[in-house]
């Protein structure tokens, strides 16, 4: 099963992180732009447009997909520019879930690129 057809898992807290190669073999999973960062607790994707209302647009399509995985990213949203860093936050390091939200997220790019 692919990492976009699983759902994201809720984490309470106390779960152990991701082995740093588990993180390197999970990320080959994603779009080959997302990096990992922070010491590897952390990855993250920027995205470049040509205007501002599209990284507005893609960011409200990831917020909401966002609520019905029960897993936040932190999106910065500027002019021409949107930056997805994802991680969890309360064991302040990586989880599968984080990578299959990105994987999501990647699905979500792909799809709102055909449309513009």
């Amino acid at each position: 099963m692919s990492l976009s057809q699983k759902n994201c898992i809720p984490c309470k807290g106390g779960v152990p992180p991701l082995r740093k190669e588990d993180k390197y073999k999970l990320l080959t999973e994603l779009n080959p732009e997302w990096k990992l960062i922070d010491d590897d607790k952390k990855i993250f994707l920027e995205i470049k447009f040509k205007d501002f209302k599209s990284p507005m647009e893609l960011a409200n399509q990831i917020a909401m997909l966002a609520d019905e995985q029960w897993h936040h990213p932190d999106l910065e949203i500027s002019y021409g520019r949107l930056a997805i860093k994802m991680w969890t936050h309360k064991i302040d390091d990586l989880v599968e879930s984080d990578f299959i939200f990105a994987s999501k997220v990647d699905k979500l790019i792909n799809e709102f690129s055909i449309r513009s």
